[in-house]
């Protein structure tokens, strides 16, 4: 059985080009409802036996240890690219998902933070004086004003930035390896060129290291590391709400939609391959329309 995994996963980053993250997603899925069929104990034939009840049994075992609704929908569905795999290489005779429901999950719109709470977040490192601040000040200033995924601010290189000359702008690799060249204003830059003038030398140290980001050891900044320094500023800043990496991008795309941007320019700027991604963000502005209307027109409410 776990030849066929890996097969599978194979197939997806050379056919596919998904990213690492996602593939160890997969492989973390599958692997999951490998051990609840059984394990090692049963050999690569065994994927015919599978039926629609297993995969039922699986996502009841999931919902009764409390995994969220998104979570147990995203390995039933990991569960269904699989099958639709094996059976299009003739690797199994039935596909038990074929008339499989998809889990129901309710509708969980991305939290944007305010402007005013931005602004707090932002204006945190500036009390601080080290190296490791004027580099938070950088990152944090590039994510919101380029809604980068934090996977794409992490793998940044010095020269996937352009500051000066006819513009600022960022070069990232989003998902499936696709490229975008994405502008930033000028707070950004200003915070980018002092990183870039004072602390990151002093972090690298005459280190040769090619990332754009480092921590104090001089090597490339982690996605992990990013986060817990996110956490920081945002508890620092009295932001109640739980605050991610991607509560930046959210809040990016929601204040540019707000702002009067097109969702087909913010759909480009995020990366998104479908629109319908992007139109998630449509609902809060319209929340945020009729809740200014109720608040300033004479006869709402």
């Amino acid at each position: 059985m776990q030849q066929s995994i890996q097969r599978f996963l194979d197939y997806l980053v050379l056919e596919n080009g998904v990213s690492d993250n996602t593939r160890q997603a997969y492989q973390n899925d599958l692997g999951q409802f490998h051990r609840f069929l059984g394990g090692d104990g049963i050999d690569n034939r065994d994927w015919n036996k599978v039926s629609a009840a297993d995969v039922r049994g699986f996502e009841g075992n999931l919902q009764s240890r409390d995994y969220a609704a998104s979570s147990v929908a995203r390995k039933v569905a990991a569960i269904r690219s699989f099958y639709k795999f094996m059976s299009g290489e003739g690797m199994v005779a039935q596909d038990p998902t074929a008339n499989l429901a998809s889990p129901k999950i309710g509708k969980t719109l991305p939290k944007a933070l305010t402007k005013q709470e931005v602004d707090d977040l932002l204006e945190q490192p500036l009390r601080r004086t080290s190296h490791e601040s004027v580099r938070d000040k950088a990152m944090l200033d590039l994510l919101y004003a380029t809604g980068m995924r934090v996977s794409e601010l992490t793998a940044l290189n010095l020269d996937s930035v352009q500051i000066g000359g006819d513009g600022h702008r960022v070069r990232c690799i989003g998902k499936g390896s696709k490229e975008r060249v994405v502008p930033f204003d000028e707070g950004a830059a200003d915070s980018l060129e002092r990183y870039l003038e004072k602390a990151r030398p002093a972090l690298v140290n005459g280190r040769d290291e090619r990332a754009l980001f480092v921590n104090r050891r001089g090597q490339r900044l982690t996605r992990q590391g990013f986060w817990l320094i996110l956490k920081n500023y945002a508890a620092r800043a009295g932001i109640e709400a739980e605050v991610t990496p991607h509560t930046l991008r959210h809040s990016f795309a929601t204040h540019m939609l707000r702002g009067g941007a097109s969702i087909r320019n913010v759909q480009e700027l995020l990366g998104h391959a479908n629109i319908s991604t992007t139109q998630v963000y449509t609902h809060l502005t319209d929340e945020h329309m009729r809740s200014e209307y109720d608040r300033t027109h004479p006869r709402a409410g």
